[in-house]
């Protein structure tokens, strides 16, 4: 319940504070005095966009807030979901600054436009006369429907299945769709893997193989660069060995002479022994040094073909290559894989489907069950409200499709005329007749729901006489289970409140603002008058005002 609405700086609000109560709550004033300013300030908490045009000082800030009494709606869960703090009283504010930025609170803690509207919207239902498009939306008839049904529990069940559903039908989609195009190219990935396993990969190979092709293609080169260093050493007549022997036989002779040289004598006969056993290795090697043919072609053959998978693979190296063939094997692998998911998938879809199919018809037949008492009930409330051919039907047809609200299709008939079969609402439907059967469905709606507090606007256009008496009726009544605003200009309706306030404009030498006042008693009583004869109020219309709010309080 809204027990608070403070407005600053919005259109030409300059600050207001308004305290409300439970019950009928009414609201009256010329046209123009800024009615509908108070509703679209009171938007602003229920997540609505808005810029700097709103504001009446484009220098300050605008703010909105409203307090709530909220212990009655259930909404724990909202506020543990969101991670907020939750207070029996709680408040939601909106400001909006110079430069058109938004910011919204809920309880003093920062949270989003969206998140602000989703509570809002759960506290405090504004019926305006576009809300009758909401007749013919299946949503909200079904929700109606429901309201007398019972179906709580199971369409809880049924949500929570359908989520389930949803999200496997999601999946399997995915999955599929993906495995369906992989399972598309599975012959040709596997062609892939197989040439790949059949070219026996194996890490370094390629270094290994370019370095014998290097050797086996110069072995011409090599023999004979080893062959000349080895005549360079055991040459006949003069050789690297011969020569260091010469040098050593020298200084040999003279050591007993030079002390000096025995030093000499121990680095060349060193140097002698590690010549000799170098020149015996490139012996030995350049013996072992011989052409192979064949073996060349057998290298060469083989890093043609690696070089040809790494070309055609787009990869860099051997190694890489032996990496995309582990790629594709585990997409191989991911397609057997995804057929074992998909039979899993299916199964858990057929088990969700029959639960879905339980549940739902169980809440269609409880949903049909109720329908004419829904149908009477709001034919004899339309007959009330000056319609007295009305008929009201609901037509519950099941669709071929699982949807968030069950299988059912509703379609809300009317007709206005004997001779006319009920027809759909929404098409048949004046917007009078259409503000009638919201104001009658809302009416009952308030015996069957925990609602939010419900502000009308002018549901009462249009009518006059015994019909305006009998709206005043229903609003009242409405006003014994929950808070009802209703802006209204009849003073049949302004009547029966158990508060009137009067909005009306204040002008000044240079400003004009909207201000609202809680009407005393007798400034009631001159209100209803003035409802009553217009501008100027008689004595007559003053006497009639005292008889109307005395039947209203009865």
């Amino acid at each position: 319940m809204l027990i608070k609405l403070f407005v600053q700086n919005y259109a030409l609000i300059k600050e207001l504070d308004v305290e409300l109560e439970n019950g009928l709550t009414i609201i009256t004033g010329e046209t123009g005095a800024g009615k509908s300013i108070l509703l679209g300030a009171l938007s602003l908490i229920l997540g609505t966009r808005a810029d700097s045009s709103v504001l009446l000082d484009k220098n300050e800030k605008c703010i909105v807030e409203g307090t709530f009494r909220i212990e009655e709606y259930e909404l724990n869960e909202f506020f543990i979901s969101n991670n907020l703090d939750y207070e029996a009283v709680t408040t939601l504010r909106r400001e909006i600054n110079p430069a058109g930025k938004s910011r919204a609170f809920i309880n003093d803690t920062p949270v989003t436009v969206n998140m602000l509207k989703e509570l809002g919207d759960r506290l405090i239902d504004i019926h305006s006369q576009h809300q009758t498009l909401m007749l013919n939306d299946n949503s909200f008839q079904l929700n109606l429907i429901d309201s007398f049904s019972g179906t709580v529990r199971l369409k809880n069940e049924y949500r929570e299945t359908y989520t389930n559903y949803r999200k496997l039908k999601k999946e399997y989609s995915l999955i599929k769709e993906k495995a369906d195009k992989n399972r598309a190219d599975l012959e040709y990935y596997q062609f892939q893997y197989n040439q790949l396993d059949e070219a026996r990969l194996n890490e370094g190979e390629q270094a290994e193989l370019e370095a014998e092709q290097e050797l086996l293609g110069h072995t011409e080169e090599i023999k004979l660069a080893l062959s000349t260093s080895s005549n360079l050493f055991f040459a006949e007549g003069i050789s690297i060995l011969s020569m260091l022997r010469e040098i050593k036989s020298n200084l040999g002779r003279i050591r007993t002479f030079l002390p000096e040289s025995e030093f000499l004598l121990s680095r060349t006969e060193s140097t002698l022994i590690e010549l000799d056993d170098l020149a015996a290795e490139i012996e030995k090697l350049a013996i072992s040094i011989e052409a192979d043919p064949q073996r060349l072609a057998q290298v060469n053959n083989r890093l043609d073909g690696l070089y040809s998978l790494i070309q055609k693979h787009r990869v860099k190296d051997l190694n890489e290559l032996i990496r995309k063939k582990d790629e594709i094997k585990d997409l191989i692998n991911s397609i057997v894989t995804s057929d074992e998911r998909l039979i899993q998938l299916e199964a858990l879809l057929e088990k969700e489907v029959n639960s879905l199919k339980t549940i739902s018809e169980e809440i269609s037949n409880m949903r049909k069950s109720v329908l004419p008492d829904i149908e009477s009930r709001i034919t004899e409330l339309l007959k009330q409200l000056g319609i007295p051919n009305a008929k009201f039907r609901i037509l519950l047809t099941q669709l071929h499709e699982f949807t968030s609200t069950g299988i059912d299709q509703a379609d809300f008939l009317f007709s206005a005329n004997k001779q006319i079969a009920p027809e759909n609402l929404a098409k048949i439907a004046s917007g009078g007749e259409l503000s009638r059967v919201m104001l009658s469905l809302k009416s009952l709606l308030t015996k069957n729901n925990n609602l939010p507090t419900i502000i009308f606007d002018e549901i009462d256009a249009g009518v006059s006489g015994e019909v305006a008496d009998k709206v005043g009726q229903i609003l009242s009544g409405m006003g014994k289970y929950m808070q009802v605003i209703n802006i209204t200009h009849l003073p049949q309706v302004a009547s029966r409140g158990t508060r009137h306030y009067h909005v009306y404009k204040d002008d000044t030498d240079n400003s004009t603002f909207t201000r609202v006042k809680l009407l005393s008693p007798e400034e009631r009583i001159l209100e209803v008058a003035r409802l009553l004869s217009g501008s100027e109020v008689t004595e007559t219309a003053m006497k009639n005002a005292r008889e109307l709010l005395k039947a209203g309080i009865n």
